[in-house]
């Protein structure tokens, strides 16, 4: 099973990951600044999982989202909160080839599953609690 990561963990290997990052790569050839559905050229053997953001002993992870201002779930802009949906419902993955960060998960509807995608940005990131 892979390794929770926080708020702060995610943060800190964001800042990493973002230091290190090549200017170009396969990997940015789609936008996926926001969520995305996974593109299909997406070469996913240059990808390695790193860690999760869903706590194992929270059986029933909230779908409250956290989305100050005017920003959507598809917002480029929207806040990486890793305690609200869907991050805490994502692996972690990185790039191989250029060490970018990755969020995934998988979207399941009545009849569709969908398999989203979005980079991390670290300042992006905000560890906000859910409230009580």
């Amino acid at each position: 099973m892979a390794e929770y990561l926080n708020a702060a963990t995610l943060l800190e290997l964001a800042q990493r990951a973002e230091q290190r990052a090549a200017a170009s790569c396969s990997c940015t050839r789609t936008p996926l600044d926001g969520w995305q559905s996974q593109p299909l050229s997406l070469d996913e053997t240059q990808f390695e999982e790193v860690g999760t953001l869903a706590p194992q002993d929270d059986p029933e992870a909230t779908f409250s989202e956290y989305l100050p201002g005017k920003t959507n779930y598809w917002s480029a802009d929207a806040p990486i909160a890793p305690r609200y949906f869907p991050y805490n419902r994502c692996a972690v993955w990185q790039c191989t080839l250029c060490s970018r960060l990755y969020l995934r998960y998988t979207e399941g509807g009545g009849y569709f599953v969908d398999r989203r995608i979005r980079a991390v940005q670290s300042a992006l990131i905000e560890d906000v609690a859910l409230p009580d």
